[in-house]
């Protein structure tokens, strides 16, 4: 092989790796998103005071556990579609909290069906840092 097929090799090489970091950036871990809602609230999240919110059932009905169970380590049901829901805690499902899209959406909607509001950035950081403690 001749020094410029080994050359365009390389570069070629390089350029596919360049366009591929944004998306190895854009990849979520359950911890980077605790450490996101964490540093939005401006202090730590809290496994117990995760662990009463999410059993708590807020204006008298729902709760997160309704849907996803108590304790969130195995697949529930949606408790008014019946539909699956897998389990919560990234411990017992590694696609939990992998995806930054997929974490606003699904806090954004569940919070508003739960609490009639959106979550509060602590809100968010206790509960992950519950459901991280999940083992």
């Amino acid at each position: 092989m001749s020094l410029n097929k080994i050359s365009c090799a390389k570069v070629a090489a390089l350029a596919i790796s360049a366009l591929m970091l944004p998306l190895v950036a854009l990849a979520a871990t359950p911890q980077s998103e605790l450490q996101r809602w964490q540093q939005a609230a401006g202090q730590p999240g809290d496994a117990g005071r995760g662990q009463v919110f999410f059993g708590r059932r807020h204006n008298g009905e729902w709760s997160c556990a309704s849907c996803h169970g108590q304790p969130p380590t195995r697949d529930s049901k949606h408790a008014s579609t019946g539909k699956k829901i897998s389990a919560l805690a990234p411990g017992f499902n590694a696609e939990r909290f992998t995806d930054s899209a997929k974490v606003d959406k699904w806090f954004k909607r569940n919070c508003k069906d739960v609490l009639s509001r959106e979550c509060t950035a602590l809100e968010k950081a206790d509960v992950l840092a519950y459901l991280i403690g999940l083992k």
